[in-house]
């Protein structure tokens, strides 16, 4: 679980807050990274952007995704959620200047790289909605008694199993946030190339986070390192897709399946996705964005 003493001086997060009426009202707030030696990409996307225009102040809206490499420092995601609200009622005279007012802050407060993209929502009316691709673990009829701490015991690779590529999906994932103790729902993909895992024993071990408390983030990270440590497969992602409870959508990755661009992240609705992936045995990348329970091919 992620240390809960990183996050004590937050000032919003678990709390009652007011809607800033600009982005100079709104605090960016920040906590340590707790990988600071992997470069790893974060990627936030805000479906619902909005601000004004600046001659007839009609509103504007876009579809607003953030991409940064942490230095030191992360987002805290509910003080962006606010931030970026605080846009809402404020002018602006163009695209080119919001973006590079966000670059500019988020850079300040996590230190990192920042990319910043505003697409019109009529853009994404055209992308089709699909659900993870892969073969469903769901349907198994099992015995479960764990449910948490995750057991990663249940993990493993049977005897004379042969190499595959394959993806595995649930829909049953659920954790609980270590703030307010409410629960999230993901849907879940492993993908990987390696000796066949155990289904029964990859959904046991998915299950076993369902009284877990902790981030996102931090669960993507567990079941990323526990199904390369017990079953060693050549190559590894994992995405987690969360239902939205807030106005973003996040992903986190590591590549050997490829990292997905920006377009096929531009997901319409309310959810939020983590993945976690990896290069076989070399280099390393870990990614988040924010998006609904579904993805664009």
């Amino acid at each position: 679980m992620s240390d809960p003493t990183i996050y004590s001086g937050l000032t919003q997060l678990g709390g009652r807050t007011e809607q800033p009426q600009s982005p100079e009202q709104a605090v960016l707030e920040r906590v340590p990274n707790p990988h600071p030696g992997t470069q790893y990409l974060v990627r936030f996307a805000a479906p619902e952007f909005t601000s004004l225009c600046p001659i007839t102040g009609q509103p504007d809206f876009a579809h607003l995704m953030i991409d940064y490499v942490p230095g030191d420092w992360l987002v805290e995601s509910k003080s962006l959620k606010l931030y970026l609200n605080g846009y809402a009622m404020t002018r602006f005279d163009d695209a080119h200047v919001v973006r590079a007012r966000i670059a500019r802050d988020v850079a300040a407060c996590t230190g990192g790289d920042i990319e910043v993209a505003l697409r019109e929502r009529s853009e994404f009316a055209r992308l089709q909605v699909t659900d993870f691709a892969g073969e469903a673990l769901d349907a198994q009829r099992l015995d479960i008694t764990d449910y948490a701490p995750p057991r990663p015991r249940h993990l493993a690779v049977p005897p004379h199993a042969r190499v595959v590529e394959e993806a595995l999906v649930s829909d049953v994932f659920r954790s609980r946030c270590p703030v307010t103790g409410q629960p999230d729902w993901a849907s879940v993909q492993v993908r990987y190339r390696g000796k066949s895992i155990d289904r029964a024993g990859l959904l046991r071990y998915l299950v076993s986070f369902r009284d877990h408390a902790d981030f996102h983030e931090a669960c993507v990270e567990r079941i990323f390192s526990d199904v390369m440590a017990r079953c060693m497969p050549q190559g590894l992602s994992v995405y987690a897709r969360f239902l939205r409870r807030g106005d973003f959508r996040l992903v986190a990755g590591q590549p050997d399946f490829q990292v997905p661009d920006a377009a096929e992240h531009a997901a319409i609705g309310d959810g939020f996705d983590l993945a976690r992936r990896n290069h076989g045995a070399a280099g390393s990348r870990v990614g988040v964005t924010f998006r609904r329970n579904c993805v664009h091919k």
